[in-house]
C-alpha cells in the first residue's frame, strides 16, 4: 500500500504545483480588484472540489453515478488546465522575446499620454484567449457526460458475402459490445437501449465482450434488463479483456478488496452469460442451420497485440470448423487480432466482429471520414474494414469506461444485413 500511496501523493503534489503556477500567472491579468478576488475564490473552490473528488474516489465506495461524477470533474478540469498551460507557455515565450528585442534595440520608453485608454496588452490577450478556448472542450465534455452516454445510435451495415447460402439471404444480425456494467448508472436509459435493439427484430445477436469492468456482481442490477435480449437464431457472446478481472485482482485498491478469488469471479462472469441465455463461445464454434444450409459462428477468448494477458486460441476455435462451411463469422473482442492472426492464417474467416476501442469515446464520425486519438493505437478502431474478401467490423461500444463522457462518438447498436450481392 505504501508505494502506491506514495505514487498518488507524488502525482497530487505535481498537480498542485501546476495549479499554483497557473494561479500566479492568471493573477497578472489586468482586471478590477473585485473581479480578482472573485476569480481567486472560484479558482480555489474548483480545485478543492477536484482534489476532494479524487480523495473520495480513492478511499470510499460510491454508487456508479457518484463514481462517474467524481471521475469526470477532476479529469475534465485537468484537461482544461493542460490547454491553458499551452497559452501560459506562449505568453512566457512572448515576454522573453519581447525583453530580448527590447534589450537588443535599446528602445527608449515614452510615457503614454492617455494611460486610461490603453489597448489590451499582448499578455492579457494571450491569457484571456486561453481561458476562453480552454472552456470550449470543457463544455463539450460536460455535454458528453450529461447527454451522450446513453444516446444510442443504430447503424445499418450491408454485409456482402458471395458464398452466403440462399436461406441466409436477408438475415439480420445485431451487435453490441463493451457493456461495462460497472460504469452504468441509469438503468432506465439502458433499458431503452435494449428495447431499441429489439425493435430492429434481429435474427441473431452478437455480444463481443467486456460485460463488466472487474466484478461479476456489477451485473446484478442489469440481469433483468439484458435477459430481454433474445433472437430466433440465438444470442452469441465472448469474453473481453475486462471480464477476466486482471485489471483489479493484479493491483492494490484503496476502496475495495475482492470478496472472492479471481477464478471464482471469472466463473461467475461466465455463469451470467448462461443465466442470460447467451451462447458463450470459449475458443469454439457453432453451426447455425436453416433449411439444411448452414453458416458457422466462431468465438475466441480475448487476444490482442497490446494485451499483457491473452487467453484466445484461434487454432482451437477453428479446429472443428468444417472446411466445407460456406460462411465463417468470428467474434473476437480486440480488433488488433484481425491483422495479427486472422488475415495471415485464416483466409476462410469471412467477417470478424470486434469491440474494445470504444472509438476512443472522443472524435468525430461521418460517412466520408472519421477520426479519434485512439486510431494511433488501433489502426482499425471503428466501423467496417476490408482486405480482399475478408472484413472486420469494430463496434464502438454500448457502455463506457474510466472517463464518463462521449464526444462525437456515440454508443452503438449495429444491425448487419446479410446479402450475397450488392442490391
Amino acid at each position: 500500500m505504501i508505494p502506491q500511496l506514495y505514487a498518488y501523493l507524488k502525482i497530487i503534489t505535481i498537480l498542485l504545483l501546476l495549479d499554483i503556477l497557473i494561479y500566479l500567472r492568471l493573477r497578472r491579468l489586468t482586471v478590477r480588484r473585485s473581479h480578482l478576488l472573485f476569480g481567486d475564490i472560484i479558482w480555489w473552490i474548483l480545485n478543492i472540489a477536484a482534489y476532494a473528488s479524487i480523495f473520495l474516489n480513492l478511499f470510499f465506495e460510491w454508487s456508479n453515478f457518484f463514481t462517474a461524477l467524481f471521475t469526470f470533474f477532476p479529469i475534465s478540469l485537468l484537461l482544461g488546465k493542460m490547454l491553458l498551460l499551452f497559452f501560459i507557455g506562449a505568453d512566457v515565450l512572448s515576454l522573453i522575446f519581447k525583453n530580448i528585442s527590447k534589450h537588443l534595440t535599446k528602445k527608449r520608453t515614452v510615457a503614454d499620454p492617455h494611460p486610461n485608454n490603453k489597448p489590451i496588452g499582448r499578455s492579457d490577450f494571450i491569457l484571456k484567449s486561453g481561458i476562453l478556448l480552454s472552456s470550449i472542450p470543457l463544455v463539450a465534455l460536460t455535454r458528453g457526460f450529461m447527454f451522450n452516454l446513453y444516446d444510442y445510435e443504430i447503424k445499418h451495415i450491408d454485409l456482402i458475402l458471395s458464398n452466403l447460402p440462399k436461406s441466409f439471404e436477408g438475415i439480420t444480425i445485431a451487435q453490441i459490445s463493451d457493456i461495462h456494467a460497472g460504469s452504468l448508472y441509469d438503468s432506465n436509459a439502458v433499458k431503452k437501449g435494449v428495447y431499441l435493439l429489439l425493435s430492429q427484430k434481429p435474427d441473431m445477436i452478437f455480444f463481443t465482450g467486456d460485460l463488466v469492468n472487474d466484478f461479476a456482481e456489477e451485473m446484478d442490477d442489469y440481469l433483468s434488463i439484458f435477459d430481454k435480449l433474445k433472437a430466433p437464431l440465438g444470442v452469441f457472446s465472448i469474453l473481453g479483456n475486462h471480464d477476466y478481472g486482471d485489471y483489479h485482482f493484479n493491483r492494490f485498491h484503496f476502496n475495495r478488496e475482492p470478496k472472492l478469488t479471481k477464478e471464482q469471479n471469472l466463473a461467475n462472469v461466465k455463469d451470467i452469460h448462461r443465466k442470460l441465455g447467451w451462447h458463450l463461445l470459449l475458443n469454439e464454434s457453432k453451426d447455425i442451420s436453416i433449411n439444411n444450409e448452414k453458416i458457422t459462428i466462431i468465438g475466441v477468448e480475448n487476444w490482442g497485440v497490446n494485451n499483457s494477458h491473452n487467453y484466445g486460441d484461434l487454432d482451437l476455435a477453428m479446429s472443428k470448423v468444417a472446411p466445407s462451411s460456406p460462411i465463417n463469422l468470428l467474434l473476437s473482442h480486440d480488433p488488433s487480432h484481425w491483422r495479427a492472426e486472422i488475415l495471415p492464417k485464416y483466409p476462410m474467416i469471412d467477417v470478424t466482429f470486434s469491440g474494445h476501442t470504444h472509438g476512443g469515446q472522443f472524435g468525430y464520425s461521418n460517412p466520408d471520414h472519421q477520426w479519434s486519438p485512439i486510431k494511433y493505437t488501433y489502426p482499425e478502431w471503428a466501423g467496417l474494414y476490408q482486405e480482399k474478401h475478408q472484413s472486420l467490423y469494430v463496434n464502438v461500444g454500448f457502455g463506457y469506461l474510466d472517463y464518463p463522457s462521449r464526444v462525437g462518438i456515440m454508443p452503438e447498436i449495429t444491425i448487419f444485413h446479410l446479402k450475397n450481392k450488392v442490391s
